[in-house]
């Protein structure tokens, strides 16, 4: 059973009760904004999978209300927006990530922002403060998760602790409702064995909408005079990484957020990466291509690496998104949603494909996992044999688990129009990313909202 430290009780409902705009330095602004963006984006774009049909027809049935499934145009109270908008963000997998986490954050915090904003009509300013709240929770609940959980646990299970501070903040909750509902939603947070989802691929993945679901029904009951037991987030073992919350932000300062530039699992794309470089470097026809090992640490052999046949199977795959990639140049939504699943000319290159565990590779990994990696990073290599025997290898490749210097505004900016380029008309696409850039200047997020449902 967790104990209280006082200290860390009042940092922490401090935090979430008391932030304001102008405490929060001018990146975190921005990056709280550029998450926005770039989960709009991701929604947007799953609105093409089997998934988000699914999702907003249960949310309507089980929770009407009037608040947006935003990335379908339908309705339904804040609970099922925020449920079904959840799993639709994260259809593609090419929503955002975070180090710390292990996980995807932002596939739970916007859709919870968004659908309780729209339901309270709160102002631009104050969803913003509220997503900053929940990114800087998700880092430390997200750390604090895995570290005291022998089973690697998908995103729904830490997400419903940030969901429910997210919750907290917009309902203005005082500091002991606040806690009630950390501790409501950690008492209450869904067991999701992760490895089971890499294993089987289903529509179950990460477990998205739960944490919404169960964050804000636990803000709900908190706020009726439901009690909750403490949340690990009060524990002293870890003391060091509560301290600095509200001086200290983990979405800047640590590279703590992660944007995808392939919609598929990010075990794979240290190994995508090579092989994109080693195409690039020789000049390589995907025809002249007759084997690939790929090595990886562990949870990268994990992946499915047969041909896919659901989305979630090739989204949880190092083989179909790489073949993807070195035939059509890109892994977005028209090569990972169900009808391009039976591409010839993917198919046949990843018959081709084999995937190696690395020992090296895996203790790189691992430095990560423990957080003894400051900038964080997932490693792989790509070998290939080409036409007349010839090899080429690319060395270990890694990719960094941070946005500080990689993801600026253009590249974000160029990700969402790339995502929304079938879906919108060009100049609907630039006035979403003029009100997110705005956002804080709106006295309403259904300005943006609004501009969402229509098509």
């Amino acid at each position: 059973m967790t104990s209280r430290d006082d200290d860390q009780f009042d940092r922490v409902t401090g935090f979430i009760k008391n932030l304001s705009w102008e405490d929060i330095p001018e990146r975190a602004r921005w990056q709280a904004k550029m998450c926005l963006l770039d989960a709009l984006g991701a929604g947007l774009a799953g609105t093409q999978t089997e998934i988000s049909d699914v999702v907003s027809t249960v949310a309507e049935k089980i929770w009407p209300g009037e608040c947006s499934t935003v990335f379908l145009g339908g309705r339904a109270g804040d609970i099922g927006a925020a449920f079904a908008n959840g799993y639709i963000a994260n259809a593609l997998d090419i929503d955002d990530g975070a180090k710390y986490t292990r996980g995807h954050p932002g596939a739970q915090i916007i859709p919870t922002a968004l659908a309780i904003s729209e339901k309270l009509d709160k102002t631009g300013e104050e969803a913003l403060v509220a997503i900053v709240v929940g990114y800087e929770i998700a880092s430390r609940a997200g750390r604090c998760w895995h570290d005291s959980h022998d089973t690697y646990q998908a995103c729904g299970s830490w997400g419903s602790v940030t969901c429910s501070a997210i919750a907290a903040n917009l309902y203005g909750l005082g500091a002991d409702e606040i806690s009630n509902a950390l501790g409501i939603a950690e008492y209450n947070a869904p067991n999701l064995p992760m490895t089971e989802a890499v294993e089987s691929p289903a529509m179950v993945k990460h477990g998205m909408g739960w944490g919404p679901m169960t964050g804000i029904i636990s803000c709900q009951l908190a706020e009726e005079g439901f009690t909750g037991t403490p949340s690990i987030l009060y524990s002293s073992q870890y003391r060091g990484w509560i301290d600095d919350l509200g001086s200290h932000y983990v979405m800047i300062e640590d590279n703590g957020v992660t944007y995808k530039e392939y919609a598929s699992c990010g075990w794979g794309h240290p190994a995508m990466k090579a092989a994109k470089q080693l195409q690039r470097d020789h000049d390589l026809d995907f025809r002249e291509i007759e084997k690939i090992w790929v090595k990886g640490f562990h949870e990268t052999a994990c992946l499915h690496i047969t041909e896919p046949s659901s989305e979630e199977e090739a989204q949880f795959s190092v083989a179909w998104p790489l073949a993807v990639l070195l035939v059509y140049g890109e892994v977005g939504p028209d090569q990972m949603v169900k009808s391009a699943l039976e591409d010839e000319h993917v198919g046949e290159l990843v018959d081709k494909i084999e995937v190696l565990e690395s020992k090296k590779l895996n203790d790189l990994a691992n430095t990560t996992d423990r957080g003894e990696d400051r900038v964080g990073r997932w490693v792989g290599s790509v070998e290939m044999q080409l036409e007349g025997g010839r090899r080429v290898e690319s060395g270990i490749t890694s990719i960094d688990l941070g946005s500080k210097d990689e993801w600026t505004n253009r590249k974000l900016e160029k990700k969402f129009f790339w995502l929304v380029e079938d879906l919108l008309k060009k100049a609907r696409a630039e006035e979403i990313v003029e009100r997110v850039e705005n956002l804080d200047r709106l006295s309403s997020v259904k300005e943006l909202t609004t501009l969402l449902e229509g098509r």
